[in-house]
């Protein structure tokens, strides 16, 4: 198969895991929302949550997951990259992805057996940490230059800085709103 192909596909694939990953997060927040709700709503939102929430996890977070991996390791072995600093740092950040993406998993299962121990806003700034990953690996693959990493990392620490004030002004803000309602 053409490289393009492979290439398109890999890229494809990381688009809709990430999708799959920000929206699972996302339902993750409403459901745990929904269990501070009045019954009947409650039970209403909670069900409807988790019938959301399966067909993403296992119809397009996880093949998405398992297709990038296995076009990019196509790709790797087509360019003979294994070996090459950029990708060993780009591996480094997947394994880390992974680990974020089985740390999603284990929150949806918590909360699909209505254990819910963590708030709405530890939700949100645990999904900011696929944001982190995203940035990480496109710079890391487009860059490639060990000084262009320097100030890559730079630039994510500052990132991630402003991600955590915005979901923290967004925290305050929906508080206030709750206040005037």
């Amino acid at each position: 198969m053409d490289y393009l192909y492979i290439k398109s596909l890999h890229i494809i694939f990381v688009v809709t895991w990430f999708a799959g990953l920000f929206y699972m997060v996302r339902l993750l927040i409403y459901h745990t929302e929904s269990n501070s709700k009045p019954e009947p709503d409650r039970s209403i939102l909670l069900k409807e949550y988790l019938k959301n929430e399966r067909p993403l996890w296992f119809g397009i977070t996880w093949p998405s997951a398992i297709f990038t991996v296995f076009f990019g390791g196509w790709l790797v072995v087509i360019l003979e990259a294994w070996s090459q600093p950029w990708m060993i740092l780009k591996f480094t950040f997947v394994i880390g992805l992974f680990i974020y993406h089985l740390s999603v998993g284990h929150l949806y299962k918590q909360l699909k057996k209505g254990i819910f121990k963590y708030s709405s806003f530890q939700l949100r700034i645990w999904n900011e940490v696929a944001t982190l990953f995203l940035v990480s690996i496109i710079f890391i693959v487009v860059l490639k230059d060990t000084l262009s990493w320097i100030w890559g990392l730079v630039g994510i620490v500052l990132f991630s800085l402003i991600l955590m004030v915005a979901v923290k002004r967004y925290k305050s803000y929906r508080e206030k709103n709750k206040k005037n309602d």
